[in-house]
């Protein structure tokens, strides 16, 4: 806490002295350029008087430097479903003044995208709910489907509002002036192929193959050819993909993302179960989130519920992470799997 520090700020805002200040404030100005220095700290009796005086709050005197600051508002918005409107715009204040001011200016930017996505999620969320209910009280409501669709992310069967041309657009003007960013390849590519636009996936997938000599050249080469229609060949791709990398853990949670994709569910447990095991703590826990999608879906809820308890350890135990959003999703899950 730099509380001195934000005296000052707010002193020479005003611009007053320090004398000045002590008057006010009825105290030494001594005591003053004590706490600007941060050899001493205000009573608490007269924390209220100095808020009022500066038209701020208490909370504002005890902001925390800016590295502190920022991954506050990033933990807010790993372990928070509900963000208030005042704490949005303030964080948005503080991000864009910051940005504005030479301070991490791209990671600010960022960051405020993740906060409108994570606001853009939650919206989704209250609209499913909401759609929901208006399916229970008039069935077939035609209304009621297409919000629910569009809160959950369903399919829309209108090309011209699924394909993905802008942001490939985006992507490629992005890549012109970056064209040695592997990670900006892979979006291009997973949004060419979902597009079925093959030849120019094709090309792009030759220009990663230049940059990035990893699994994911391998990975990607297959599935523009499971994708169009040629899956014997996909499968030989991946098994080469399998055999040079198959020491990594990411190797084999895409491999049970492509078994899951064939409706291979056996083979894809296989895969996540491998890729869970093998990965070092920390371990991310995508794996057993898609093991469970799994077992729910062919009608084994007892395991999805084993799976998720699993991952609530994994988070207790190597993230530290007991409540919050991340915590409480799974939690959600298990419960309701239960109610069935």
């Amino acid at each position: 806490m730099e509380i001195g520090k934000k005296i000052k700020d707010f002193r020479m805002q005003k611009g007053i002295t320090q004398e000045t200040l002590a008057g006010i404030l009825g105290v030494s100005s001594q005591a003053v350029s004590k706490w600007e220095t941060g050899q001493a700290l205000p009573d608490i009796q007269i924390l209220p008087e100095i808020a009022v005086y500066f038209g701020v709050t208490i909370d504002e005197l005890f902001s925390m430097d800016d590295d502190k600051e920022f991954d506050r508002i990033q933990n807010m918005l790993w372990d928070e479903r509900d963000i208030g409107a005042e704490e949005q715009n303030k964080a948005e204040r503080w991000l864009l003044e910051k940005a504005g001011n030479g301070y991490r200016p791209s990671d600010c930017y960022a960051l405020l995208a993740d906060m409108y996505n994570h606001l853009a999620r939650e919206a989704h969320r209250k609209a499913a709910e909401y759609a929901w209910e208006s399916l229970q009280l008039e069935a077939g409501e035609k209304d009621a489907f297409c919000e629910l669709n569009e809160a959950m992310e369903g399919y829309t069967p209108d090309w011209c509002a699924r394909n993905h041309n802008r942001l490939i657009s985006r992507l490629k003007e992005y890549l012109k002036a970056h064209p040695d960013s592997w990670k900006g390849h892979l979006w291009l590519l997973d949004n060419l192929i979902d597009d079925h636009r093959m030849k120019e996936a094709e090309e792009y997938a030759e220009r990663l193959a230049a940059i990035n000599g990893t699994y994911r050249v391998l990975l990607y080469k297959g599935l523009i050819k499971w994708h169009s229609g040629e899956k014997d060949k996909a499968h030989e791709i991946w098994k080469e993909m399998e055999q040079t990398f198959g020491d990594e853990w990411q190797v084999h949670l895409c491999m049970g993302d492509v078994m899951a994709m064939e409706g291979l569910y056996p083979d894809a447990i296989a895969h996540y179960r491998k890729a869970v095991s093998i990965q070092q703590a920390p371990r991310y826990v995508d794996g057993y989130d898609s093991m469970a999608h799994i077992y729910e879906i062919t009608g084994d809820k007892d395991l999805a519920v084993r799976v998720l308890e699993e991952e609530l350890a994994v988070l207790k135990e190597e993230w530290d992470t007991v409540s919050g959003e991340t915590a409480d999703s799974v939690r959600n899950w298990i419960r309701r799997l239960n109610a069935k």
